[in-house]
This record gives structure tokens, C-alpha cells and sequence, in this order.
């Protein structure tokens, strides 16, 4: 038999790594979107296009984390 926890339990390690995450993929994105970050041998434009990507999906994350409560 499975046991299954409940979902309701605070868990303030877990919160501190997924703030610590999104703040990180934010400053990334950023980096990337102003060609302060770059990635060898692929074209600047790719990589600021990656850059919105990874900014569009840590503002989707921060979203749907707040309508998940």
C-alpha cells in the first residue's frame, strides 16, 4: 500500500529553493536578453530569445504558484 502526504504542510526549505530558483532564472534571462550572459557558438539572437523564455516561464511559475493556493 502507498502512503500519500497531505498537501497542505508548510515546508519552508522547499519554499526558500523555489524563491532562490525563480530569483536566479530571472537574473539569467535578464542576462541573456541584454547579451551580458552569452553561449558560445550560438547566435546572439537565439540566445535572447532563450532569455525570454526562461524569463516568460519563471513569471508563468510565480503564477500558477499563486493560483495553486
Amino acid at each position: 500500500m502507498v502512503k500519500t502526504q497531505a498537501k497542505s504542510t508548510f515546508n519552508f526549505s522547499a519554499l526558500l529553493a523555489w524563491i532562490v530558483g525563480i530569483l536566479v532564472s530571472l537574473a539569467v534571462g535578464s542576462g541573456m536578453i541584454n547579451s551580458i550572459l552569452t553561449i558560445p557558438y550560438i547566435p546572439e539572437l537565439i540566445t535572447q530569445i532563450a532569455g525570454w523564455i526562461v524569463v516568460i516561464g519563471a513569471i508563468i511559475s510565480v503564477i500558477a504558484a499563486i493560483f495553486s493556493r
